[in-house]
C-alpha cells in the first residue's frame, strides 16, 4: 500500500478516486481500495469531495455547512467506513446527510426532522450515524408512559411522540441512537410474573392487614423512589387477601402476612375499655344508637338480602359496668377499630370553667314630713266655737296625741300608734275656760342599702351548673274554713307552697374552638322577701322581690362582662292645706303640712368566666378561694378579746391551712404473672392519674399563693375616665 501526497495528479490514481489536498489513497493486492484519510484545519467542503471520490455518492452541501475539520487516522478504511466517518464528522460539527433520490443533503442538524431520511428500516444499524426515522410498536407497557422517560435521551434536534391508539412509538434521530432506544424499549416491554395468589387469613381481619402493609411499603416507595412491585385487595366475605405481583414479592409479603395473622394475647373479639374521662353508662347507650343506624342503614338490595357490614354490625354486643366505668365490646376487628376510634374522641379530659359573678343592689330611699295641727274650743261657761286644722304629719295628727294623753290605755286598746318623729306641744286644757292645743310634727327618714352578692361556681365545658343560696319560704295558696253545723267533721286547713327566695345561679358554659372566648347560658335571679308594712297596699300576704336575667354571652377567656343593669329613681311631693288660707304667706304655714319622698335604685350585674385548663390552673384557684375564707375566720376570732370569757378554754372553729397536693403512691406489679393482667393494668393507671401526655408542664410553674396569704374576692376594675371632652 502506497500513499499518495497532495500533490499527486489524477492520472496517477486512477478513474476510482480522485485526489483531495491531504488526502492519501492505497490499493492492495486485491484489488480493494483503502483509505487513509489524514486532514488538518481543511474545510468540510474539501472532505466532502474526498467522501464522494472515494463512494461515488453525490452531495449537495447548504450554504450554512462551514467547518474547518481535523481528521487523522493511522490505519486504512473502506469506502463505507470512511462515508461512515464523514457522517461523524458532520455530527461532530452540528450537521446531518439526508438522502434524497441519489443524492445526499448536508444540511444543519435543526432542520433533520423536517426532511425524509431512512424511514422504516429493515435494520437499525447500532454504529451508523444516519438519520433514521422507525415505529416501534409496545406490547405489555402503555407507549404513552414511555415518552418522558425516553425524551433526555433524544437531542433537540430528534423526534419522539406516543400514538396511544396503536400504543406505538414515533422515533426520529441518528442510527445508533435508535438503536439504543429499541433496545432500552425492549428491555422495558415486559410482562411481569403477575400471578394472583388467595391468602386466608385466620385471625387478623383483611382489610386492617391491607392498610398496614400499603401504610409501610407507600412510605418505602416514596422514601426511595421505586414502586412496590405487588398489589393487594382485602375481601371482606371471606376474610381473604388477593396477592398479586413477582414471585420474590409475594413471598416476601406472605411472611409478612403469616406474622400479622396471630391470635390476640386475650384471645377472641371481646375487649374491655376503661374510660377516664366520660361516663360508660352514657357513651355505651350512644355507641348502641351508632351501631343500630349502622346496620339498618347498610341492609341494602333485594329481599332476603344483608350486607356484610351489617351482619358484622348486627352481631356487635357493647354493655357497661358502672362499678368500674368501663364499657365490654364484642364485635368484629372492623367494628371494633370504628368504636375504640369514637371512644378515643369523646373520652377526653374536658376543660372546666370557673364563673364568677357580681349582683350590686344600692338603694337610697329619703323621705320628710312637716306640719301643724292645731285646735281651739272652750268649755263651762266660755261660748267658743271649736275651730281646728287636723292633718295627719307621718300618720300622727293631733286628736290621736289628745286622745293619748287623755287615756292612754283606751287609745292604745283602740289601736291608736304613737307619734313617731320630733313633736312639739303647746295649749292649755281646762274645765272651763278657753282651751287650746298646738302640735308641731317634723320628721325625716334616710335609708341606705348597699347590697353586693358575688356567686361563683366551676363546671366542666358544656355542663350545666346551679348555685342556689336561698330560703325556702312559704306561701299562702289557699284555705278552708268550716262553715256547717257544729257535728260537722270537716276540720279547716290552709294549703302552702314553699318557695326559694335568695341568689340562684344557673350557668352552661361552651368553650369555642381555640379556647379564647366562652359561650355562656345563663339564668339569674336575686329575689328577697319585703317586710309586710313596706309591701304594696291590698297585698294578703307575703311579698318578694324579683329580679331576674336570661341571656347568652360571648365573654373572653377572664374577661368581665355587664349582663344587665337597672337604674330608677321616683321623686314625689305632697301638701295638704286649708284653701285660701294655706296660701297666705307666714301665717299659712299653720294651715298645711307637707311630705316628700326621693327613691333612687341601681342594680347591676357583672360576669367573669375563666378557663381552668391544668391541674395547677384549678389548684390556685381552689387555694384563693381557701385562703380568703379563712382570713375572714381569723379576723372574727382575732377581734374578739373578752376581758372575762364566758367559755374559757373553747376556740371558734377555724379552717386548717391548705393541704399540700399529695401524690398517690401506689406499688406497681413485681411478678410476671401481674404484669400479663392486663385488664388489672388498665384500671391501675385509670385510678392512679397520671398527668397527660398531650399537656406539656410548664417551664415555670405558677406560683400558688401561700397558706397564710389573704386572697382579696373577684372585684371588677371601672373603666379609667374618659379625656375626651364630649363625655363625662
Amino acid at each position: 500500500m502506497t500513499r499518495i501526497g497532495c500533490a499527486a495528479s489524477r492520472a496517477a490514481l486512477g478513474c476510482a478516486v480522485v485526489v483531495i489536498v491531504g488526502t492519501a489513497i492505497a490499493a492492495d493486492a486485491e484489488s480493494t481500495q483503502r483509505i487513509t484519510p489524514n486532514f488538518k484545519d481543511a474545510d468540510i467542503t474539501q472532505i466532502a469531495e474526498a467522501v464522494s471520490a472515494a463512494t461515488g455518492k453525490n452531495f449537495i452541501i447548504d450554504p450554512r455547512v462551514r467547518a474547518q475539520v481535523t481528521m487523522l487516522s493511522s490505519t486504512p478504511m473502506s469506502p463505507d467506513a470512511f462515508y461512515q466517518a464523514f457522517l461523524s464528522i458532520l455530527q461532530v460539527h452540528g450537521f446531518v446527510a439526508l438522502p434524497a433520490g441519489r443524492v445526499i443533503k448536508i444540511v444543519p442538524d435543526a432542520n433533520a426532522r423536517q426532511y425524509p431520511s431512512n424511514d422504516l428500516p429493515d435494520h437499525v444499524s447500532s454504529t451508523s450515524d444516519e438519520i433514521v426515522t422507525q415505529v416501534i410498536a409496545v406490547k405489555s407497557v402503555n407507549a404513552a408512559q414511555l415518552v418522558p422517560i425516553l425524551r433526555p435521551l433524544i437531542p433537540q434536534y430528534g423526534h419522539l411522540a406516543a400514538y396511544p391508539a396503536s400504543n406505538i412509538l414515533i422515533i426520529s434521530d441518528r442510527a445508533s441512537n435508535v438503536n439504543r432506544i429499541m433496545r432500552i424499549i425492549q428491555r422495558i416491554d415486559q410482562v411481569g410474573d403477575a400471578d394472583v395468589e388467595i391468602v386466608p387469613l385466620q385471625n387478623a381481619s383483611a382489610t386492617e392487614i391491607v392498610r398496614v402493609i400499603n401504610s409501610l411499603y407507600q412510605q418505602q416507595a416514596a422514601s426511595e423512589g421505586s414502586a412496590n412491585g405487588f398489589k393487594l385487595v382485602a375481601d371482606e366475605r371471606s376474610n381473604s387477601i388477593l396477592l398479586s405481583g413477582e414471585k420474590d414479592s409475594r413471598l416476601r409479603i406472605r411472611v409478612l402476612i403469616a406474622h400479622l395473622d396471630t391470635p390476640l394475647q386475650s384471645g377472641g373479639d371481646t375487649q374491655v375499655r376503661y374510660l377516664q374521662n366520660a361516663d360508660a353508662e352514657k357513651i355505651a347507650a350512644k355507641l348502641k344508637e351508632q351501631i343500630a343506624g349502622a346496620a339498618s342503614g347498610g341492609a341494602g338490595g333485594p329481599p332476603g338480602s344483608q350486607a356484610p357490614a351489617s351482619q358484622s354490625e348486627r352481631g356487635t354486643i357493647i354493655w357497661a359496668d358502672p362499678a368500674t366505668n368501663a364499657l365490654v365490646i364484642t364485635a368484629t376487628p372492623k367494628v371494633m377499630r370504628n368504636l375504640m376510634s369514637v371512644i378515643d374522641k369523646l373520652d377526653i379530659r374536658r376543660a372546666q370553667v370557673l364563673v364568677e359573678a357580681i349582683i350590686v343592689d344600692v338603694d337610697l330611699s329619703k323621705s320628710a314630713s312637716l306640719g301643724v295641727n292645731w285646735a281651739v274650743y272652750g268649755q263651762g261657761s266660755t261660748a267658743v266655737p271649736a275651730a281646728a286644722f287636723n292633718s295627719p304629719v307621718n300618720g300622727t295628727s293631733i286628736a290621736d296625741v289628745v286622745e293619748l294623753v287623755a287615756s292612754p290605755t283606751t287609745a292604745l286598746a283602740n289601736g291608736t300608734a304613737l307619734p313617731t318623729g320630733g313633736i312639739l306641744g303647746v295649749g292649755r286644757v281646762a274645765s272651763n275656760g278657753l282651751n287650746f292645743g298646738a302640735l308641731l310634727s317634723a320628721i325625716r327618714s334616710d335609708t341606705n342599702s348597699n347590697v353586693v352578692a358575688t356567686p361563683s361556681t366551676v363546671t366542666t365545658d358544656n355542663q350545666e351548673a346551679t348555685l342556689k343560696v336561698a330560703s325556702e319560704v312559704p306561701f299562702l295558696t289557699g284555705q278552708f274554713t268550716s262553715t256547717g253545723s257544729s257535728n260537722s267533721s270537716v276540720t279547716p286547713f290552709q294549703t302552702i307552697q314553699r318557695e326559694e327566695v335568695g341568689t340562684i345561679l344557673k350557668i352552661t358554659p361552651q368553650i369555642n374552638e381555640g379556647g379564647a372566648a366562652v359561650m355562656l347560658k345563663i339564668d339569674l335571679e336575686s329575689s328577697s322577701v319585703v317586710p309586710k308594712d313596706a309591701g304594696p297596699e291590698g297585698a294578703v300576704d307575703l311579698t318578694t322581690n324579683k329580679r331576674t336575667v336570661s341571656t347568652r354571652v360571648l365573654i373572653e377567656d377572664g374577661g368581665i362582662v355587664v349582663l344587665g343593669g337597672l337604674t330608677n329613681a321616683d321623686y314625689s311631693r305632697q301638701e295638704t292645706r286649708v284653701p285660701f288660707l294655706g296660701a297666705i304667706p307666714v301665717l299659712g304655714q299653720l294651715f298645711k303640712t307637707r311630705s316628700g319622698s326621693a327613691d333612687r335604685t341601681d342594680l347591676m350585674v357583672f360576669i367573669r368566666p375563666k378557663i381552668l385548663r391544668t391541674d395547677e390552673q384549678s389548684a390556685i384557684e381552689t387555694n384563693t378561694k381557701y385562703n380568703y375564707i379563712r382570713e375572714e375566720q381569723r379576723k372574727v376570732t382575732t377581734g374578739e378579746k373578752e376581758w372575762l370569757p364566758i367559755l374559757p378554754g373553747v376556740k371558734q372553729p377555724e379552717l386548717p391551712p391548705m393541704p399540700p397536693a399529695s401524690q398517690s403512691t401506689a406499688p406497681a406489679p413485681t411478678s410476671a404473672a401481674e404484669k400479663e393482667k392486663a385488664g388489672e393494668e388498665e384500671y391501675r393507671s385509670r385510678v392512679v392519674p397520671q398527668k397527660p401526655a398531650s399537656t406539656p408542664a410548664p417551664a415555670t410553674p405558677p406560683a400558688t399563693p401561700p397558706a397564710d396569704a389573704p386572697a382579696k374576692p373577684f372585684t371588677p376594675t371601672p373603666d379609667p375616665p374618659s379625656t375626651d371632652s364630649g363625655h363625662p
